[in-house]
């Protein structure tokens, strides 16, 4: 049971973080939301930096699932499906972006967290465009140090697509995320890579 409740506190703290941003939440709107007491609440979290650590613990657990799924299976369809996962995510918890400022005045240690994630995220990145080099799917370097340009494009895309979505007024369709990633990659195709791409996603 006591389990239970803190998971409920978590899940409540991450909903209203995405509505209202960290520093906006109180405890006692973290104990309505769960419906419990603000003194309940304090017997699992002693304050609310206990639960913002607690909220983020779980966020780099699901992000960390992410980067696991990395290159399962060697064909463009395995970074399609790592895709689908980063949009759930950033999907789900815009909070990220928004509190980014406030996470990194109040919260080093988290903020660490997130730039080995990031890191991490870009390293498997360009691993990945390597790996479609060799494969014969992707054209060779076009010059040192293009790919690694690519790269970080393309990992600021994952990261900052939904926020730029919402700043503009737009939709934020699964498809379209995925859409505006690999029309990155498209120009770089060999025609091997160009023919796997099209029997892979005819609907891209």
């Amino acid at each position: 049971m006591s389990t239970n409740t803190k998971q409920r506190i978590v899940d409540a703290a991450i909903h209203l973080f995405n509505n209202y941003g960290l520093a906006n939440v109180r405890l006692q709107q973290i104990a309505d939301e769960t419906g419990i007491s603000v003194g309940n609440l304090a017997y699992h979290y002693k304050n609310k930096d206990a639960i913002v650590a607690a909220v983020y613990d779980q966020l780099f657990v699901e992000f960390h699932d992410i980067l696991s799924s990395y290159l399962l299976s060697p064909g463009l369809p395995d970074f399609d499906r790592q895709l689908d996962l980063y949009a759930r995510f950033f999907d789900q918890h815009p909070s990220y972006l928004v509190d980014l400022f406030e996470i990194e005045r109040a919260y080093p240690s988290i903020i660490q967290q997130w730039r080995q994630c990031v890191s991490k995220m870009l390293l498997q990145i360009r691993r990945r465009i390597d790996h479609d080099v060799q494969r014969g799917t992707l054209k060779p370097e076009p010059f040192s140090g293009h790919y690694d340009v690519l790269a970080e494009n393309i990992c600021q895309s994952i990261i900052f697509w939904n926020p730029r979505q919402i700043l503009r007024g737009k939709a934020r369709g699964n498809d379209d995320f995925k859409t505006a990633v690999w029309a990155q990659f498209h120009p770089y195709f060999t025609p091997r890579g160009l023919e796997e791409f099209v029997a892979s996603f005819s609907t891209i």
